[in-house]
């Protein structure tokens, strides 16, 4: 799985220059566990990290580069983008 999220954060700041590679990671691990969490909830079969990958990655090409727009304005991934490792 560490490989597949280095993969997913170098994409993510290649995608959004606005965040570092402390919060891209942050926000990689966020979107894979939520993934992996929401597909359980909904009953299905566990399919592999390469399933989860495809999902991660798919966002990514998607929002990536607007990640950080969303997350600033809500309330509930706010804290996550403050701080000083933030590339301004």
């Amino acid at each position: 799985m560490n490989n597949y999220i280095e993969v997913l954060t170098n994409l993510l700041l290649e995608k959004n220059s606005k965040l570092s590679s402390t919060k891209a990671k942050t926000w990689v691990e966020l979107l894979w566990e939520d993934f992996e969490a929401t597909y359980a909830k909904a009953g299905h079969e566990y399919r592999g990290s390469e399933m989860t990958e495809k999902y991660v990655r798919q966002f990514i090409e998607s929002y990536g580069g607007r990640l950080h727009e969303f997350m600033a304005n809500n309330p509930k991934y706010k804290h996550l983008l403050d701080g000083e490792d933030e590339v301004h």
